[in-house]
């Protein structure tokens, strides 16, 4: 792949982007259920080993990955396009630290997105960050979890309740955090509001994140839990009893049929 891309990559580095894009598009494995998502990497990883040097050029090729970011349409080869451009934001702020306000920023947008796979990409950008940065990039995590709207909730806890990162004893614990004000945040929504759409999707993010967070502080996760049930809401409950379906929490099994049995 990489005998066929990198020479795409430099001519749309040349200012001649438009074979790269047709490179994406057949490649994209879309229509279908799995997008191409090694290539997603190999394109953000080839432009970030040259953003330092070629600042204007990789911003360039970016800009062009993502300018229809406004009408695409979802599970198409141009939704693909776009989501490589997404995720290359994230790798190239990772490894240029003067990126990282403006493509910050523009990340901000994209987890507002209306395509699924485009607010996914903002969540893997943002690992690729967390990766880099930890600390310079919990801070805006925890800003969207605290301040954002349910689109930039639900990219900041997607982003950090990862497995691999959980090893970390800082980043479980920020993990954490975000997780208890974003439930805390979506139990004061009103009922009347819960069936929007970004509220649905917040709501079935946290049908899994709250158990990776819990594998890793079982005993601040189960609390979390706990407290949560105390609240009798019906949405609440439906999160937490996804969460306890999860292998993941199986050798906890105590826990989770107390649990279980008061919801």
């Amino acid at each position: 792949m990489d005998d066929t891309l990198s020479p795409l990559i430099l001519r749309a580095l040349q200012k001649n982007p438009r074979p790269l894009e047709f490179f994406l598009r057949e490649q994209s494995h879309l229509p279908g259920l799995r997008a191409n998502v090694k290539l997603v990497d190999d394109v953000s990883n080839l432009l970030a080993e040259v953003v330092i040097t070629r600042e204007d050029d990789v911003r360039r090729v970016i800009e062009h990955l993502m300018r229809d970011e406004k009408t695409l349409e979802v599970n198409t080869p141009g939704e693909f396009v776009v989501l490589c451009g997404v995720v290359a934001c994230g790798m190239c702020a990772a490894v240029h630290p003067v990126w990282r306000p403006r493509m910050i920023e523009r990340l901000s947008e994209f987890a507002c997105n209306a395509s699924w796979r485009v607010r996914e990409g903002t969540a893997i950008a943002f690992q690729r960050l967390l990766e880099a940065v930890p600390d310079e990039t919990s801070v805006c995590l925890r800003t969207w979890a605290n301040e954002g709207n349910c689109w930039q909730q639900r990219a900041s806890i997607a982003a950090i309740a990862e497995p691999a990162f959980m090893n970390d004893v800082a980043m479980r614990e920020t993990a954490f955090d975000i997780q208890h004000v974003i439930l805390r945040r979506f139990q004061a929504i009103p009922l009347s509001e819960r069936k929007r759409e970004d509220v649905r999707v917040l709501r079935q993010a946290m049908g899994y994140t709250l158990s990776v967070i819990t594998a890793a502080l079982p005993e601040q996760g189960f609390a979390l839990m706990r407290e949560c049930a105390s609240w009798d809401d019906a949405d609440i409950n439906w999160i937490l009893r996804e969460n306890l379906k999860k292998k993941r929490l199986a050798k906890f099994s105590d826990q989770v049929e107390q649990l279980a049995k008061n919801l």
